[in-house]
């Protein structure tokens, strides 16, 4: 019994020894808060990262980052009779309205296949599900739609990815820019980092920023949210008001 006891404890020791010296990844925005107005034109934010409990040895790691999801749909253009028009559509269910992935080297050499599409490490490898009639799936990477959609997206800026954008500044240190363009929607950005070593993912991390609006427009998309019925009125009387005024100059004239 004592044996047995001695062996419990050992192996309770070792377990903790063995937490105590896993790696843990430590994350920190240059801006949790992102405040907009009107004329806002993009901004760029900095994610900061720290590795706790690093041994001697390289790492590699990949940060991504994802905005409100959103349903988008793309469109094919067939060529009838003269006229380019919409002739086929696909659906984008619950996608990242903004998606950017930086990694510390191209994702390819970071780990094996499987492990970056499981782990979804590179636009590419995200799950995007489309509606396909009656049923709802991801298909295969170079599907046309998913691929269009994927172009469509990184044009506007909204999807990037940098396969070197994970700059380390020590053995334990890294960082990594982020662009968010004007048109970049509010609400809350989730960003995730995933560590690796020696293709084996090692350490997880996540944290968010928030993009909200500021000054007039922020009070009044409030009241709209608060008080929609006399926002309602408010609207009804404005347009009123606009049209009588318009109406007086033009009898005058």
């Amino acid at each position: 019994m004592r044996a047995l006891a001695a062996m419990l404890l050992g192996l309770a020791l070792a377990c903790g020894a063995g937490r105590a010296h896993a790696e843990r990844l430590v994350l920190s925005p240059s801006q949790a808060d992102v405040r907009i107005s009107s004329n806002f034109a993009g901004v760029e934010l900095v994610l900061f990262g720290a590795i706790e409990g690093a041994t001697p040895g390289s790492y590699d790691v990949a940060v991504t980052v994802r905005g409100p999801h959103e349903t988008a749909v793309t469109w094919r253009k067939s060529r009838l009779l003269g006229l380019w028009i919409n002739t086929d559509s696909r659906t984008f269910i619950d996608t990242p309205s903004y998606l950017a992935v930086a990694t510390s080297r191209p994702a390819a050499e970071m780990a094996p296949a499987e492990l970056l599409r499981r782990e979804q490490i590179g636009l590419s490898r995200n799950i995007f599900i489309q509606r396909v009639g009656p049923d709802f799936a991801d298909v295969v990477t170079d599907d046309p739609f998913r691929a269009a959609f994927l172009r469509i997206k990184e044009s506007e800026g909204l999807y990037e990815e940098q396969p070197q954008g994970v700059s380390f500044l020590s053995p334990s240190a890294f960082r990594a820019t982020f662009a968010l363009p004007g048109r970049a929607r509010t609400g809350r950005y989730e960003v995730v980092a995933k560590l690796l070593r020696d293709g084996v993912l090692v350490a997880e991390a996540r944290t968010a920023f928030e993009i909200r609006k500021a000054g007039f427009e922020a009070r009044m998309a409030g009241f709209a949210e608060n008080e929609g019925f006399l926002y309602g009125l408010a609207v009804v009387f404005a347009a009123l008001s606009v049209g009588f005024g318009a109406n007086v100059v033009f009898r005058r004239d």
